[in-house]
């Protein structure tokens, strides 16, 4: 897979860049070439030059306009040659179609064992990359691997979010939203339902951020304007974030993770994922904090609350009062796998296991996620999942399951999931590998979109590489016995792999 948008928008700026740049450098040495010379038809080069330009651009643009702009042209030799009519009784052939400049881009085009393991079976060898280093490398349709490295299971970290959102989007589909709500109850009570929206937030977000989220302010304020058209200008809050079900913590996570602010607890009702104004750590309650920022919003939209928000179960034959949507699935999905979204993942793996049948929980979640990848034919061998995100040590993948899991999204048979490829990083220039391909693997730069995993002692990558030849390619690499001091070196010998194989002639 190629760039992102935006990466191929950068790379066209430096190219234009650099053209302009030269352009620039040699027209001031013609024209002070001119002045010297005192030639009066070199002196007037430039102008003429800047001339001609205009001219073509013109007309380029009126070409590319058409006759809906300038009008119809007539139809005679001289204006539009190509608009008269043949003489009676003369058949003229066709033209031919033009052959192709290049040959089309496959995914599953063959991939040649004997390069994958030439590009990749020294690096691998890197003592940095610790004792225990598992590789996979495969066509995109699914098919056997090529080229394997090691064997069994390892720790997936944070590619274990590749599963999540891939059983998400098949459950709940791309366009799916999540509703927070307000309704109102007997008594002159309203109570704030969350939804399990993973970016509600606690105010109004610019209209330029993508994806565009959801927040309480603006719940705030259309819940004013019904409340107000009814009469009411006094309220008591409750909040319900009954949704989710079940610790809110995992039991399979390092105890200190919530405490340390690595994580927030997970729950189907909070605003900016659990992180105070600060964004430094996590509050303790977010259904809470939530409830109480929402007050506040409601109380300068002219709805005064009476005393605090409470936790309450919403009356389910509650009059609804109004609603904010979430940005879709899609766009959720391609977010957390840019960043690497703890949070997100999470809420994900809960509305998994609400969509399959069990609870919003941890236990349920996991379990809704494997359920829906065994459905897809996603081998699962020695799998082990404790959680959506990935922060558990505990969590066990083979890389022919990733590896499976990325191809069945690029697929054509599955469309609904190809958010799971385009959310991908791009190699040097978003998300989480913004700043990495830099110095240790320059030559990987923009041919590799992967989801990094990275936990002490533990570094992994999954994704897709293109080779010079414009060969795709699916790769799994993970180590996860990496020594402490290690840990950056490992991660450049990672991206080096990854490297090697956008910078290889891999194809069959």
């Amino acid at each position: 897979m190629g760039p992102s948008v935006g990466a191929q928008d950068s790379l066209a700026h430096n190219v234009r860049k650099r053209a302009l740049g030269k352009g620039q450098s040699v027209v001031g040495r013609d024209t002070r070439h001119a002045r010297r010379s005192g030639d009066p038809i070199l002196r007037w080069l430039p102008v003429l030059l800047v001339l001609v330009l205009l001219g073509s651009a013109a007309a380029a643009y009126r070409f590319e306009l058409g006759p809906r702009w300038f009008g119809t042209e007539p139809a005679d030799p001289v204006h539009n040659p190509a608009a008269v009519a043949p003489p009676s009784g003369l058949t003229l052939r066709p033209p031919a179609a033009p052959a192709p400049v290049a040959p089309a881009v496959d995914a599953a085009a063959p991939l040649d064992g004997a390069s994958v393991r030439r590009a990749l079976a020294r690096p691998l060898k890197d003592p940095d990359l610790g004792r225990h280093v598992l590789a996979t490398v495969a066509t995109l349709d699914g098919a056997k691997p090529v080229f394997e490295h090691g064997s069994g299971v390892a720790m997936p970290a944070s590619t274990m979010k590749l599963l999540t959102t891939t059983a998400a989007l098949a459950t709940l589909g791309p366009e799916h939203t999540f509703s927070t709500k307000v309704v109102r109850e007997g008594g002159g009570r309203i109570v704030l339902v969350g939804g399990g929206d993973p970016f509600l937030a606690s105010r109004p977000v610019s209209p330029s951020t993508y994806p565009h989220r959801a927040d309480v302010v603006t719940l705030a304020r259309s819940t004013a304007r019904a409340l107000q058209q009814k009469g009411i200008r006094r309220v008591h809050l409750g909040y319900d974030a009954s949704l989710f079900t079940g610790p809110r913590v995992d039991p399979h996570w390092p105890a200190d993770y919530v405490p340390d602010g690595v994580v927030a607890p997970i729950t189907s009702l909070w605003v900016d994922e659990g992180r105070p104004p600060s964004g430094i750590g996590r509050v303790a309650d977010p259904p809470a904090t939530a409830a109480a920022t929402f007050a506040a919003a409601l109380g300068r939209a002219g709805i005064k609350v009476v005393g605090v928000p409470r936790a309450q179960r919403a009356d389910p034959h509650a009059t609804p009062v109004a609603s904010v949507e979430s940005p879709p699935l899609s766009q959720i999905v391609e977010q957390i796998l840019l960043v690497s979204d703890n949070e997100g993942a999470e809420v994900l793996s809960h509305q998994v296991g609400i969509a399959t049948g069990g609870q919003g929980s941890f236990v349920d979640g996991a379990r809704g996620v494997t359920r829906v990848l065994g459905g897809l034919g996603i081998p699962l061998d020695g799998a082990v999942v404790h959680d959506g995100s990935g922060l558990s040590r505990q969590d066990r993948l083979d890389p022919d399951t990733l590896a499976a899991v990325l191809a069945l999204a690029a697929s054509d048979d599955h469309p609904e999931l190809r958010p799971v490829v385009t959310g991908l990083p791009v190699s040097g220039f978003t998300g989480s590998l913004e700043d990495r391909f830099a110095d240790a693997a320059p030559q990987g730069r923009g041919r590799v979109r992967a989801k990094t995993g990275t936990l002490t002692g533990v570094s992994a990558l999954a994704g897709v590489a293109t080779d010079v030849t414009g060969d795709p390619m699916v790769f799994v690499l993970m180590a996860d016995r990496v020594a402490v001091p290690d840990t950056l070196a490992a991660r450049d010998a990672l991206d080096r792999l990854a490297a090697d194989l956008g910078a290889c002639r891999c194809g069959g």
